[in-house]
């Protein structure tokens, strides 16, 4: 992490726009149903008060297309984020203009103001430069606590620095940090767990990891296509068959750097797709054409376990299953189980595994987890995030 951190500025009574990552999920009534992202986003805004700054907080919500829409508005972020923090925290009517100009010259140190979404306008996702300025003219500085949004160029995460000096918050500090120590100097040996649905999805990050990991465990969806590429009948299971080929170059190149790929041995397979369906585990090569794979099955479990108990750094995205139902959810239960265990150093990332997690209870003894899908990913196939690049290099 070679960018300066909010903690490198002088805050102490200025206006510091705050970028945050408060695109939370909400139900049929407006409430929140994870408050996760607000909470990771604390610590950031915590010092920021503690400091005496004054501060403007911008985000997102949904996808409002760029026309403002009641049912993604920021309202009921700032009454849990008042919660959160204690105080009494305001919600702009817009995120620029006279009425947030307004509002922003009756901070006082150690105020907090959230922004209406800023999303509401279109210009914010084009990064369009006058929407910008006008962002950046509220305040003196910038930081970008947002590392779920770090891989858009957007004028809230992006387009603001080139006006005001641009600094990481300390979520986005210890994403980066993680992530990046992980691919660059990682404890040994090194295994990462990759699932999901779609090869075609994490292709550059299998590509990309090839070149660092120790070993490799797929499981999830994307394994029925490396099952079809080694011969294997996979039924009518999810498959890219336009990905058969790349999957045989792929574990190629496993073979020739020396990286031990895995794959199931075993799956648990049934004839529909619904929680219900009668299923059995059989071997991957007794997979029936009327069947499809839709979790690992306890052999491979027991194999990976294996693999990550000896590991000193794990990286995992995505499930090993469709781990929603629970007759499915057992070999992503056992993953989820096996990497708390594990002794190393352990970042979880992506949306379905930071949910599996969760729903196992066993979050709190990961060493990271990664409040960005999309921006995760890109990290782990060795992209730059805008995001990231923008800010002030120390």
């Amino acid at each position: 992490m070679n960018k300066k951190s909010v903690k490198d500025v002088e805050v102490r009574g200025k206006r510091v726009l705050v970028r945050v990552d408060f695109n939370v999920p909400l139900d049929e009534q407006g409430q929140i149903t994870d408050d996760t992202r607000i909470r990771a986003s604390l610590p950031t805004i915590q010092y920021l008060v503690q400091q005496g700054a004054r501060i403007i907080l911008a985000s997102h919500l949904g996808r409002p297309k760029g026309k403002v829409n009641p049912k993604y508005s920021l309202a009921p972020v700032v009454k849990r984020l008042s919660e959160l923090l204690g105080q009494d925290v305001q919600l702009a009517g817009d995120c620029i203009g006279d009425i947030v100009v307004q509002a922003v010259s009756k901070l006082q140190d150690g105020q907090v103001l959230l922004l209406e979404n800023v999303r509401f306008h279109a210009e914010e996702e084009k990064n369009d430069p006058t929407f910008a300025r006008n962002l950046a003219t509220l305040a003196e500085l910038f930081v970008n606590d947002a590392f779920g949004t770090a891989h858009r160029a957007h004028a809230s995460t992006e387009g603001v620095t080139h006006y005001i000096p641009a600094f990481a918050g300390l979520l986005m500090q210890k994403e980066v940090e993680f992530m990046g120590n992980a691919l660059e100097r990682p404890e040994r040996p090194f295994v990462a767990i990759i699932g999901g649905a779609k090869v075609s999805d994490k292709i550059g990050v299998i590509e990309n990891l090839l070149d660092k990991v120790n070993a490799l465990i797929i499981g999830g969806g994307m394994a029925n296509t490396f099952l079809k590429a080694q011969g294997f009948n996979v039924g009518k299971s999810l498959l890219e068959e336009e990905k058969i080929e790349l999957a045989k170059q792929l574990i190629e190149k496993a073979k020739a750097k020396g990286v031990e790929l895995e794959l199931p041995i075993d799956v648990v397979v049934a004839k529909a797709f619904a929680a219900d369906a009668p299923h059995r585990t059989v071997s991957v090569a007794e997979i029936q054409e009327d069947e499809m794979v839709l979790d690992i099955g306890s052999a491979s479990a027991e194999k990976f376990e294996a693999l990550i108990s000896t590991a000193r750094t794990v990286i995992w995205n995505g499930p090993m299953g469709v781990f929603e139902m629970d007759a499915f959810a057992k070999g992503t239960e056992r993953i989820a189980q096996a990497v708390a265990s594990c002794g190393g150093i352990t970042i979880v990332g992506g949306g379905d595994s930071v949910a599996a997690v969760e729903k196992m209870g066993v979050a709190d003894r990961m060493t990271h987890i990664s409040t960005g899908g999309g921006a995760s990913l890109e990290f782990l196939e060795g992209k730059v995030l805008p995001g990231v690049a923008a800010l002030q290099d120390k």
